[in-house]
C-alpha cells in the first residue's frame, strides 16, 4: 500500500474523523446542505448502559462521522460535557493494527479498548492524549464497507466499560 512510514508500518491514510455533536439533525443539515457532503449512513447503537446515534458522510478520501449520545451517561455525552462539541477522535488507517498497537505500547501508550475485530476491519482506540485531548483510533480495513454495527457496538461497550469520554 502507498502511504507514509508510521511506527515501522505504514499509515495508509486518514480514515475518518469523529465529531461529537449536541444535535445530530442540526449537524446533518450543516454537513449535507451547507458543506455539500453526501450522507452515506445513519446508525443507532445501544451499549450495555447507554447509546449513541451517528451519521457518516463521505469527504472524498475519508469520512466524517457525527456522533451524539442518547443519554447523559453516554461516553459521547460525557465527552461533550468535558471538552465541548468537536473532534472526538481521529482514525488512521494502518497496515497492521496489532503491530502498531504493540509498537505504541512499547512507547508508553495505553488503550481504552482491546483490538476489536469485525467483518472487514480491525481497530483499537488509544487513551485520550492529555496534552491535546485527542483520542486516536488505528484501523485496518480488509473491506471498505463502512462500519459494521457489531464492531461499533463492541467498541461502544468497551469505551463505556473503561469510562472513556
Amino acid at each position: 500500500m502507498n502511504g507514509l512510514p508510521f511506527l515501522g508500518q505504514h499509515a495508509v491514510r486518514l480514515d475518518h474523523v469523529a465529531i461529537a455533536v449536541k444535535d445530530i439533525d442540526q449537524a446533518i443539515g450543516f454537513y449535507r446542505d451547507v458543506l455539500g457532503m453526501d450522507l452515506v449512513d445513519r446508525k443507532r447503537i445501544a451499549g450495555k448502559k447507554t447509546g449513541m446515534v451517528s451519521a457518516e458522510f463521505s469527504a472524498g478520501q475519508f469520512s466524517i462521522v457525527l456522533v451524539q449520545g442518547t443519554e447523559a451517561e453516554s461516553q459521547v455525552s460525557r465527552f461533550i460535557d468535558e471538552y465541548g462539541p468537536g473532534v472526538q477522535h481521529v482514525a488512521i488507517e494502518v497496515d497492521s493494527v496489532v503491530a502498531v498497537a504493540d509498537k505504541l505500547r512499547e512507547r508508553g501508550m495505553t488503550f481504552e479498548t482491546n483490538v476489536i475485530q469485525g467483518p472487514g476491519l480491525t481497530q483499537i482506540f488509544a487513551r485520550r492524549d492529555g496534552t491535546s485531548g485527542v483520542m486516536f483510533e488505528f484501523i485496518e480495513r480488509t473491506a471498505n464497507d463502512g462500519f459494521n454495527e457489531e464492531s461499533v457496538r463492541s467498541l461502544f461497550e468497551q469505551l463505556e466499560q473503561s469510562e472513556a469520554c
